[in-house]
């Protein structure tokens, strides 16, 4: 058997995860190759395990790009001998359906829908013709969380799956320096874009600013909101570091008085997951695949977008210890519910087997 991955641009989970089904592949014997930008090898190295072949599959509707990376695509797919194309994200799917239509023996196509579409505007109609492609003429679309699963069926699609995203498994290091001393630690991490809420959690944070002592907001990342979301910050006056990339996410974790994950929509966030495992008292917005990680347990669940209810919230768990043992307990036992790369890795072989199956 032989699998071709596809992905666009990416600057966190999606990228890590197509690293992973391709290496755990290639471990089991399966032939791979994996298609998409030069900057997504270099940040995440699929050519130490597998295959690596650049595509500029840009992250935003490129035009001229975009017939460029199909043409490439098309010339790739037909060459690579592939059993089945596994495409990740609605951009590298679209692209991936259009270019094999026109290979006559085409073979089967999954797509991973790991975000909803950009909401509004021109961008957001340009996604919603992504989407519908991709549930036109994928023969399988697997989706993150059960709205997605939702969205693809009533788009069309013709078999709609869930998708298996476990979080790396990454032993904690003990050493990561976190916070002042005697300030407690709240800790945020993900992309700096619009999706995660960050500047609903900035207005939060200028909510808790009479605690004492007050806590150190540390946001973990990088992207294209930096500059704009520094200057938030500084402008309500809230103690915020912006750490960027760091190394040692899993200890962060584990010294974390509360995470907050704010975002305004979410898949099957990986950085909920790694924070389950770590065992941190959480506070998470109420949306996409959130609920159905955590549970009602496990987390203090608030609406997206809502900055003084989540500033209450995570109030409430620095305030409250016999609370915060709760959240912390119960993320501990979520976890252990959780699958890990293997159960992934055999979700996705299984996928491929069905199709060959299927065809034969």
């Amino acid at each position: 058997m032989r699998i071709a991955f596809v992905l666009g641009t990416s600057g966190g989970g999606t990228g890590r995860h197509v690293r992973m089904l391709a290496a755990g592949c290639s471990a089991k014997g399966v032939g791979v190759c994996v298609f998409g930008p030069a900057q997504t090898e270099r940040d995440f190295r699929f050519g130490e395990t597998v295959m690596f072949v650049p595509v500029e599959i840009a992250a935003r509707p490129r035009p001229a790009r975009d017939v460029l990376a199909i043409a490439r695509l098309r010339r790739l797919l037909r060459s690579a001998s592939a059993d089945a194309v596994h495409a990740h994200g609605l951009r590298a799917g679209a692209l991936t359906a259009i270019a094999l239509a026109a290979i006559r023996h085409r073979p089967p196509l999954i797509v991973t829908v790991h975000n909803a579409p950009a909401a509004g505007g021109v961008v957001g109609a340009v996604y919603r013709i992504l989407e519908l492609t991709v549930a036109r003429r994928a023969d399988s679309v697997l989706c993150v969380s059960a709205d997605l699963e939702e969205r693809m069926r009533a788009a069309g699609a013709r078999r709609v799956g869930r998708a298996v995203v476990p979080p790396s498994a990454i032993a904690p290091d003990v050493s990561a320096e976190t916070s002042p001393p005697d300030h407690p630690l709240v800790l945020a991490v993900g992309r700096l874009a619009t999706q995660k809420g960050f500047g609903v959690l900035l207005e939060a944070a200028g909510l808790w600013r009479d605690l004492r002592p007050e806590p150190h907001l540390m946001i973990v990342g990088q992207g294209p909101l930096e500059a704009g979301l520094k200057a938030q910050a500084a402008s309500l006056g809230v103690d915020a570091e912006f750490a960027g990339h760091r190394s040692d996410v899993p200890a962060l974790l584990a010294a974390a008085d509360v995470f907050v994950l704010p975002s305004l929509w979410e898949g099957q966030a990986l950085i909920l997951q790694e924070a389950l495992r770590a065992g941190a008292p959480i506070v998470a917005t109420r949306t996409g695949g959130n609920p159905a990680l955590t549970g009602e347990d496990a987390a203090v669940l608030v609406p997206p977008g809502d900055a003084p209810l989540l500033s209450d919230a995570v109030r409430e768990v620095l305030t409250d210890q016999a609370l915060a043992h709760r959240l912390r307990k119960a993320a501990l036992d979520r976890a252990r519910t959780l699958p890990g790369e293997e159960d992934a890795i055999s979700a996705a072989l299984t996928e491929y087997r069905r199709h060959l199956a299927h065809d034969t």
